[in-house]
């Protein structure tokens, strides 16, 4: 009796068996979790036949984009600094416009 007593009292049982049970009942916790997510994912995953069809016609190719940005001029680009977080972006908007139309004139 004093054996088991002083066993149960021991670090093992204080210690290692507790976190033995959290990391058992973790995983298997975490697998059902996990499961629940794939469960819901394939359930919105059908997608709309009209959408499907709208994707279809939608023909966007990279070759298409790379013309689209050959045509822009990259060279001729100016560096517009947006507000810092304590300035009003009203009022900076308001001094670039004043800024700017005193470059023009």
């Amino acid at each position: 009796m004093e054996r088991l007593r002083r066993l149960w009292r021991g670090r093992t049982m204080t210690y290692g068996v507790p976190l033995l049970l959290y990391l058992v009942g973790g995983s298997f916790g975490l697998r059902e979790f996990a499961q629940i997510r794939y469960d819901v994912h394939k359930l919105r995953g059908t997608v709309d036949p009209a959408l499907k069809e709208k994707l279809k016609q939608n023909n966007v190719t990279l070759e298409s984009e790379y013309e689209k940005l050959e045509k822009s001029d990259l060279d001729n680009w100016e560096n517009i600094r947006g507000p810092q977080l304590w300035e009003d972006s009203r009022a900076v908007q308001q001094q670039r416009r004043e800024a700017a139309h005193l470059k023009t004139e």
